[in-house]
């Protein structure tokens, strides 16, 4: 049953985050009508395929239907209502879990279809989620944070190489999971001592304190999304062993 839900959790990580491209998130916003409403059209219908695959279990096909319509209301609901931002980016991820969550007990925890044994274990799609999660959610999710709080540095020349952050951000939080999942905790300490000693150097050059709390507050927002997301999936894991 677990690796149920988690299948429809990896399906809509992929397909929100992974498959989205940032062209197509900003025409969601910025296009005419017609076009916004394709685009919503397509990458809905792409969600729901994608979670029927996920969640393996082919009887249940109203699941297309409902999560097509269901996201495509959610989203246009979003690009037609709310500005852009991170209250606007929660309240959208809270509302997909929640149609997520709902369908998933009215349709198997109720019995409503039949479970047909999942070809993937439980533990193998929570941490696979967990490692989607790291990479394209959480950096969305600090990028947002640091925009709302306006702590982003205004000067081009004070944020780095483009794309250089974000691709930082998506190794350390891979490893962070990896010393998790492999027991290797101790790991964790040495991966932000290396940060911080290359770090040093800069951040003691700098003449703007701004910058240097841009940069801590950004590293620790990092790990500490990938620590709980790495603990939560542990805990998680030995919850569904336990009632195995």
């Amino acid at each position: 049953m677990i690796a149920i839900l988690f299948g429809f959790i990896a399906a809509h990580l992929i397909g929100d985050f992974i498959l989205q491209s940032d062209k197509n998130a900003q025409l969601k916003f910025t296009a005419k009508l017609p076009k916004k409403v394709e685009i919503l059209a397509v990458h809905s219908a792409l969600q729901a395929l994608l979670t029927y695959v996920f969640i393996a279990q082919w009887s249940a096909w109203p699941i297309l239907v409902i999560i097509l319509l269901s996201h495509f209301a959610i989203d246009f609901f979003k690009v037609q209502s709310v500005k852009r931002g991170l209250t606007a980016f929660l309240c959208d991820q809270f509302a997909h879990y929640v149609v997520i969550a709902g369908v998933w007990w009215a349709f198997f925890v109720r019995g409503v279809y039949p479970v047909v044994i999942h070809p993937l274990a439980a533990s193998f799609l929570i941490k696979a989620c967990a490692f989607i999660a790291v990479l394209v959610p959480v950096s969305v999710f600090i990028k947002l944070f640091l925009e709302y709080e306006k702590w982003i540095p205004n000067e081009p020349s004070l944020q780095g190489m483009p794309n250089a952050g974000r691709w930082i951000g998506f190794l350390e939080r891979v490893l962070i999971l990896t010393f998790i999942f492999s027991n290797n905790i101790d790991g964790i300490g040495f991966l932000l001592a290396a940060k911080s000693i290359f770090r040093f150097g800069e951040l003691r050059r700098s003449k703007d304190v701004k910058v240097t709390e841009y940069v801590l507050i950004g590293t620790l927002l990092s790990f500490a999304a990938a620590i709980l997301i790495g603990f939560g999936a542990e805990w998680i894991s030995s919850i569904n062993n336990e009632l195995v």
